[in-house]
């Protein structure tokens, strides 16, 4: 189907230049080989089944040494961003936004105007273009030889080869051979090529002065099939594009700033998805006005012109800017969408699979199972990737610090019931069951220290009632189970819909911040213990001192690789993927080279309970009497509160929509998976096992998926989670090794585990939105950064919720700390109720911005109330626009 652009139909019959040869207007450009107009991101593109145009590198070329030496010298790229030539230094500069002058603008549309625009041109070589574009009737045959010997001369690139000198290209002329079209050893070699993707494509610009020249001559052209022209750019790459602009001399810097206008317009998106389509000069002209109505202008007097704008961290969407062509064909290519990208497309209270009743018993526990099992062999297949072996190490480390942690713990809370075994084998045991069976294998089961100040209270009862502990803790798992296949039969995980942000945060602060006190606590003990030596002291077996008046007598001896940027970027990679693992071998490293006196990980040598004189499976009733196993239903309610709470919370968290998870949650699954495992554990007598939220989160963050940064400036696009089961099922063999590991494990000091703990804490709880908005408490208005929220909610109304969510964490803080623990689960439950009784202090306006929609509030509220943030009809109002900016997760941990 022909695609035109508006206004085309009354003037395509009328309108088409005089210059043009007619056979060059018959066809029009692939419309599936057309770029996204989303710019770097694929997955608007693959959303919609629109195809992704490739992507443009754009190299300036200006006719520089007027009138003694005439050459071409390359002065400036895009692909994205502008980077010039910083000649005086010999480099690129940083990519930047490109800036440009309205008049450059105007006076590079007049050129095109009556200049010559070649559209679908059958050149296949330099030659040929060079004598299409040179055929104009204002030329003599004279001028016209000169000019295609001038525009045949090989241009000088700018070529940073890795540990060289800058070097330039040569300017010899160009012969029509064979030999001389072939790319240049330099253009194959050069760094640039490899950033960018397969399938790009080029487009020249070339501008400048020449003085044999009457009046300016303007020239467009878009080749039929995109053709490598030789050593015209310094990367061999299909050109698209070639423009020429030439002229006598004028003032100023006309021609340099023309040729960056018609660079910078090749670089926008939308201009260039339009030119790929463009039928006649009135669409490239309509193409340029549409960039020209949407230019923003800085008054002069209050911006430099030489101030170059880093590029942003995110790049807007373009949803706005799409041509009405496009806006059709996207709506008639979207295809049918999964149930993830449907919810990421309709925003995160969208109705969804997971999360709807079926009104059948055991419903929605069959709906998770159909869903998951197609997905089920891709879940290892996808683990073959050299990422998930840095977070098997990263967790496995994580997780066996947490066994040790919470083992001794539970030993202390128990009196030696359970301990540091029970906890290692507990760990493997539930956690490898839970990965192969759950609906969300990338969640870590782990003791929870709302489970800890459980189990302590639930020792404590039964040592003041002097009940036998473990079968009295086994009918209370019994109770517990029970429970939670009751709420998996009833689909009770569908409440999950009332876990906004507000509960989510205020319980992943409670978590990182007992992961923060417990690690801080455990060092500062440590200094007791093992005192720090003062400088000076040889009790380490190493002696310090301070340099002399001569300064320190080593010296660094600076290497420069040979090929310093591959290796460089290899090694970046590397240290990337690998930080924390290479961080927690650094610290054993120091450890052992300076002999440090540090507490080492101890693991059980022998395969045995902790508990002398009992066996692996706990007696039903012991010592107990009978009516016991009825009354333990009533701390199992409690129980049965905390579990579903710390359960469902966790997977709400990890089961974002901006995680972009393409193969479903399971709610009901998991939920049916721990209340099997409760009856396991509490049948051996092993620890109770939960979603642990902050491991489970720097599992995920680990895993996750970004696009190669492919155009200089461009920044990765987060692409999803490398979804799979098999990392955390290595994690967990690997704990249950863990035993017959001892003599390995043995180095490892206790310090470098600590600080595992406080790392997570701290990174889980500095990156959620509560924590921006308690910084703002202490911020002066002027300091404030620009966060959204603060564009639509008044910052009173912010220190207000952020005061009602601050009092929320102390109130659970307190509880968890007192002898009042026993409700701590309903306290969790209040949160919930907490968030409701909200509605009736902030609008619903406010609470979009501060925290989520409930399901009963977006309902009630009609259509038309926030429709500039869900829609995407295209208005012009600001928060349609800001709404259209991609999201990323909001609780991140920076593990890779």
């Amino acid at each position: 189907m022909e695609m035109k652009l508006p206004g085309q139909e009354g003037f395509e019959a009328s309108s088409a230049p005089r210059n043009i040869p007619s056979g060059e207007l018959d066809s029009n450009p692939d419309p599936g080989t057309g770029p996204s107009p989303d710019g770097p991101s694929d997955t608007d593109s693959k959303e919609l089944g629109v195809p992704k145009d490739p992507l443009l590198f754009i190299q300036l070329n200006e006719l520089l040494g007027w009138p003694q030496a005439l050459e071409w010298r390359e002065t400036g790229r895009w692909v994205l961003f502008e980077e010039k030539l910083e000649v005086a230094a010999g480099r690129w500069s940083a990519p930047h936004v490109p800036t440009l002058a309205l008049p450059s603008l105007q006076k590079l549309r007049s050129l095109l105007a009556e200049g010559l625009v070649l559209l679908d041109c059958p050149a296949q070589s330099l030659l040929e273009l060079v004598e299409q574009v040179t055929r104009v009737e204002s030329l003599s045959p004279e001028l016209r030889g000169q000019l295609q010997a001038l525009l045949l001369q090989r241009p000088q690139h700018y070529n940073q080869t890795t540990g060289t000198r800058p070097c330039w290209g040569s300017t010899h002329p160009r012969k029509a051979s064979n030999n001389e079209e072939a790319p240049m050893r330099e253009q194959c070699q050069n760094p640039l090529r490899q950033k960018l993707p397969p399938g790009a494509e080029a487009g020249t610009v070339l501008a400048g002065e020449l003085g044999f020249l009457a009046q300016p001559l303007g020239a467009f052209v878009r080749l039929r099939d995109p053709v490598v022209l030789g050593s015209l750019t310094e990367v061999s790459l299909p050109s698209r594009f070639f423009c020429l602009l030439l002229g006598p001399r004028m003032l100023g810097k006309g021609y340099h700033e023309m040729g960056r206008a018609a660079a910078v317009l090749l670089s926008d998106p939308q201009f260039q998805w339009s030119v790929r389509r463009a039928s006649n000069l009135h669409d490239l002209l309509s193409a340029l006005d549409a960039f020209l109505e949407e230019v923003t202008v800085l008054p002069p007097g209050r911006w430099d012109p030489t101030a170059r704008i880093p590029p942003p961290k995110c790049l807007p969407s373009q949803h706005k800017r799409l041509p009405s062509q496009q806006r059709e064909i996207r709506g008639h290519a979207v295809p049918r969408l999964t149930s993830a990208e449907d919810r990421h497309r309709h925003g995160p209270h969208a109705p969804s699979p997971e999360l709807q009743r079926t009104g059948r018993l055991f419903g929605g526990l069959i709906q998770d199972v159909r869903r998951k099992v197609p997905w089920y062999p891709s879940d290892f297949f996808d683990a073959l990737h050299l990422q998930c072996f840095s977070a098997v190490l990263y967790i496995y480390l994580a997780t066996v610090t947490n066994a040790i942690t919470f083992g001794g713990l539970l030993g202390d809370a128990t009196d030696g019931a359970q301990g540091v075994l029970e906890s290692f084998l507990g760990t493997a045991v539930a956690g490898a069951a839970f990965c192969l069976m759950a609906g969300q294998p990338l969640t870590i089961l782990s003791s929870t220290g709302p489970v800890l100040v459980f189990e302590r209270l639930l020792f404590s009862f039964s040592r003041d009632y002097s009940l036998d502990y473990l079968p009295f803790r086994l009918w209370v798992g019994i109770w517990v189970a029970t429970f939670c296949l009751v709420l998996v039969a009833t689909e009770a995980s569908v409440l999950v819909r009332y876990f906004t942000r507000f509960t989510e945060e205020g319980f992943c602060a409670l978590i990182s911040l007992i992961f923060i006190y417990d690690a801080v606590g455990k060092m500062l003990n440590l200094t007791h213990t093992y005192p720090i030596q003062k400088p000076g002291s040889s009790a380490y077996g190493c002696l310090c001192q301070y340099p002399g008046p001569g300064g320190n007598e080593s010296q660094w001896i600076r290497t420069r690789p040979k090929d310093r940027d591959d290796i460089v970027s290899m090694v970046r990679k590397g240290l990337s993927d690998f930080s924390s693992v290479l961080a927690i071998l650094l610290g054993c490293g120091l450890d052992a080279f300076l002999g440090l006196a540090t507490p080492k990980l101890m693991v059980p040598r022998e395969f045995k309970p902790t508990l002398s004189g009992r066996g692996w499976l706990v007696s039903p009733f012991g010592a107990n009497p009978w009516w016991w196993s009825v009354a333990a239903a009533l701390p199992a309610l409690l129980l049965s509160i905390l579990i579903f709470m710390d359960q469902q919370i966790t997977a709400v968290i990890l089961n974002r929509v901006e995680y972009r998870l393409q193969k479903g949650a399971g709610f009901h699954l998991d939920l049916f998976c721990v209340a099997v495992l409760m009856l396991l554990t509490s049948a051996l007598g092993l620890p109770w096992y939960v979603s642990a939220t902050v491991i489970s989160l720097a599992h995920m963050d680990s895993l996750r998926r970004e696009s190669r940064a492919c155009a200089p400036g461009e920044r990765p696009n987060f692409l999803g989670i490398r979804e799979q089961r098999l990392t955390g099922l290595v994690v967990f063999i690997l704990t249950g090794a863990s035993i017959f590991l001892a003599p390995v494990l043995k180095f490892i000091p206790m310090p470098v585990l600590y600080g595992i703990f406080l790392y997570m804490g701290v990174a889980a709880l500095s990156s959620i939105q509560f924590t921006k908005r308690v910084k703002l408490l202490l911020m002066p208005a002027k300091h404030q950064p620009d966060l959204l929220l603060l564009r639509h909610v008044p910052l009173t109304r912010v220190h207000l919720f952020t005061a009602i969510q601050l009092a929320c964490l102390g109130l659970l803080w307190i509880i968890k700390s007192t002898p009042a623990a026993i409700v701590f689960p309903l306290m969790l439950l209040g949160l919930v109720g907490v968030r409701k009784a909200l509605e009736r202090v902030f609008s619903p306006q406010e609470l979009f911005w501060l925290d989520e929609l409930m399901p009963e509030e977006e309902r009630s509220i009609p259509e038309k109330g926030l429709e500039s943030e869900h829609s995407f009809s295209g208005s012009d109002s600001e928060d349609s626009e800001l709404m259209y900016q991609p999201k990323a997760p909001e609780i991140n941990i920076s593990v890779n």
